[in-house]
């Protein structure tokens, strides 16, 4: 175990050329360092956030679902029948001609009937309106004040003006109380999400997202470790811009305010739009890849760091063709909506459903166009 841990940590990977965990350890006085023991407090902390969020979706969003007409509703429910349980849990949900053929026969069922057992069973899974409203709603909550708390921050910290800050005396470089509490917030609320998969209704995506979860705890505790947390709160508040923008679209579409979502959507857009593809790449790649070369060198974990950064530059660019795309069809659809025939209209009224997942922070974006409106399910992220 040893021998492992030794490996594991090792100094010429995690560390400058010439540093040692040894020069880490006796700071000067009133002087913190980053540990990974630090990283600890996160899961108490994480397991508060969670019974926050129960108590918050409970008595605030809840009552405000309600109050927007979105009530919790049982929906219809398939018929208990053990049989179609048994296939429905332990060979296939949507079962084909063949299987329904058998199953009509065996039960002595029309086709149609055994098809319908199967799509409201499916729909007992799927989680209410209301649920995913007052879901949104705590996340809206939460990106919000993250964001607010990280942006101020920031905003009395040298390194948002000037990212050479980020790296002049590194990795000598202390803890501040108001860094490691926004560190440890933002890991403890990815904590808790991946505790509240294995409470929540599970959805198709859970494997997709508990590794999206998974991915994004290990990155941030791999940043603190080696002491880029300056420049990792500048990923993360670059991120928690344009998340509760999408959560506040999320929220008027469940409320059916569709105006207003198609609104949202686009402002959401083009935040996503200037922080994805401006501020990051011109203020956080321009100082991870090549102000820290000048300053400190590079190293294997600089390597790492520097090369993930890169593979989420690259998804951005992905996201942001795909998020341009749905936007742009909701804006034509609108204008030429008006001025086509009722023929036209006719033969045009059915959804268009453009699907693509990404890790945003973990985001599922699930869109559809109606029409000339824009309407938004979405998990994250």
């Amino acid at each position: 175990m040893a021998g492992l841990s030794a490996w594991f940590w090792n100094e010429r990977f995690w560390l400058p050329h010439n540093v040692t965990w040894a020069d880490l350890e006796n700071p000067a006085p009133g002087v913190e360092y980053p540990k990974a023991g630090h990283l600890f407090t996160a899961l108490p902390l994480a397991l508060g956030i969670f019974v926050v969020r129960i108590l918050f979706e409970r008595f605030i969003a809840g009552p405000c679902a309600r109050s927007l007409h979105i009530h919790q509703g049982a929906g219809r429910r398939a018929q208990p029948n053990a049989v179609l349980e048994k296939v429905f849990t332990s060979i296939t949900k949507n079962p084909d001609s063949r299987h329904l053929d058998g199953l009509s026969k065996q039960l002595d069922w029309e086709v149609r009937k055994v098809q319908r057992w199967f799509r409201h069973r499916r729909n007992q899974d799927k989680p209410s309106t209301h649920t995913k409203f007052c879901e949104s709603m705590w996340r809206f909550t939460f990106y919000l004040c993250i964001f607010t708390y990280g942006f101020q921050f920031l905003w009395q910290s040298p390194w948002m003006w000037d990212t050479r800050h980020c790296w002049y005396g590194y990795p000598y470089q202390a803890m501040t109380p108001g860094l490691y509490h926004y560190y440890v917030t933002e890991l403890a609320f990815y904590w808790s999400l991946m505790f509240s998969q294995f409470t929540d209704i599970k959805r198709k995506d859970f494997l997709i997202m508990f590794i999206h979860h998974l991915a994004t705890v290990s990155l941030i505790s791999f940043s603190y470790v080696n002491n880029m947390a300056r420049v990792g709160s500048l990923v993360l508040c670059v991120h928690d811009a344009s998340d509760f923008l999408l959560e506040a679209a999320k929220m008027t579409n469940y409320a059916k305010y569709q105006r207003l979502c198609d609104f949202l959507f686009i402002v959401f857009s083009v935040a996503f739009f200037i922080t994805r593809l401006v501020i990051y790449p011109i203020w956080v790649l321009n100082s991870t890849m090549f102000e820290s070369w000048a300053i400190v060198g590079p190293y294997p974990s600089w390597w790492l760091f520097n090369v993930l950064l890169l593979v989420l530059q690259v998804l951005h660019i992905i996201w942001s063709y795909l998020i341009a795309r749905i936007a742009i069809k909701a804006i034509l659809r609108g204008k030429v909506g008006h001025k086509e025939s009722s023929m036209d209209m006719v033969s045009n009224n059915t959804q268009v459903v453009c699907c693509f997942k990404c890790s945003v922070s973990n985001k599922e974006f699930k869109v559809s166009l109606h029409k000339h409106h824009c309407t938004i399910d979405t998990e994250r992220d």
